[in-house]
């Protein structure tokens, strides 16, 4: 059997910096932001915090952090895999985050043919 492929993944720094928030603010969850004021960034909330639409979409969780994307944003990046980092700099305005010094970063990487064909064949998430 084989292993189901992960949408979105972190580094082992971003990881880090997921323990410090939630050891500040409690069980988090994200959001990958589509632009507007914030830009193509992801946010970080308390959980419970950001109000999620029927159309949203969960791409798996980062250390049990569930993660989100909008379903137009997702019609984009639906063939890449998001790798979230942190990076010197402020966080998004509405982001945990914000104010720390340092904030996450989404890079990404295209899926090869055989994880797209994985990917159509996996049963979609919560």
């Amino acid at each position: 059997m084989t292993a189901n492929i992960e949408r979105v993944l972190a580094t082992p720094a971003a990881l880090a910096f997921i323990g410090e928030l939630r050891r500040r603010h409690g069980p988090l969850m994200f959001f990958q932001s589509g632009g507007c004021c914030d830009g193509s960034t992801p946010m970080c909330y308390a959980a419970g915090e950001f109000d999620l639409s029927d159309t949203d979409v969960y791409l798996g969780n980062l250390d049990g952090a569930p993660f989100y994307i909008g379903l137009e944003q997702f019609g984009y990046w639906e063939h890449t895999q998001l790798i979230i980092d942190v990076v010197d700099g402020n966080g998004g305005m509405f982001s945990l985050d914000n104010g720390t010094g340092r904030r996450f970063l989404t890079r990404s990487r295209l899926f090869t043919d055989e994880e797209n064909g994985q990917l159509r064949a996996q049963a979609p998430g919560p």
